[in-house]
């Protein structure tokens, strides 16, 4: 008697092989996405910073009549996105906070503008440096945390 045996399926081992193969590529690709993502939210948000930096200066020479403007003045005046006026407190534009902030002195001498990171640490998080600038035009960084920066005495950024 003669019989065949046909295989229909994959065995445990085969299945068990293409699980490992795969988890081995994911633990290798999952970091680097990551940090490519924080690296994407970083630019964003240098770039924002930028934007409003141009904003303020554009604002203070126009319809500021010499004073610097609050996020909500510059979106008013059609200078800066909703989306980077809207990122305070609640809503994060690319994992970070805006603010801006005009001194009280008549007339505004200086404003300064800051991004936080909405997640400074952990796997969640959305940059590992926060950023600021001031009407010298300069940005600078520090060490991601949730906090504003006081100031733009940071590294400045090429």
């Amino acid at each position: 008697m003669n019989t065949k045996h046909h295989q229909l399926g994959f065995s445990l081992i085969e299945l068990l092989l293409v699980v490992a193969i795969i988890g081995i590529i994911s633990a290798i690709a999952v970091p680097n996405l990551l940090a490519s993502k924080r690296a994407a939210n970083e630019g964003s948000a240098i770039s924002s910073v930028r934007a409003i930096t141009s904003a303020q200066a554009t604002y203070h020479a126009t319809r500021g009549a010499g004073l610097y403007g609050s996020l909500a003045n510059l979106n008013s005046a059609g200078l800066v996105d909703s989306a980077v006026s809207g990122s305070t407190l609640l809503t994060p534009k690319s994992g970070y906070f805006f603010a801006a902030a005009a001194d009280a002195t008549t007339p505004n001498s200086q404003y300064l503008t800051t991004a936080s990171t909405s997640q400074p640490s952990g796997v969640t998080a959305t940059g590992t440096r926060n950023f600021a600038s001031d009407a010298s035009g300069v940005v600078t960084q520090s060490t991601a945390s949730t906090t504003a920066m006081t100031s733009n005495s940071g590294t400045p950024i090429n």
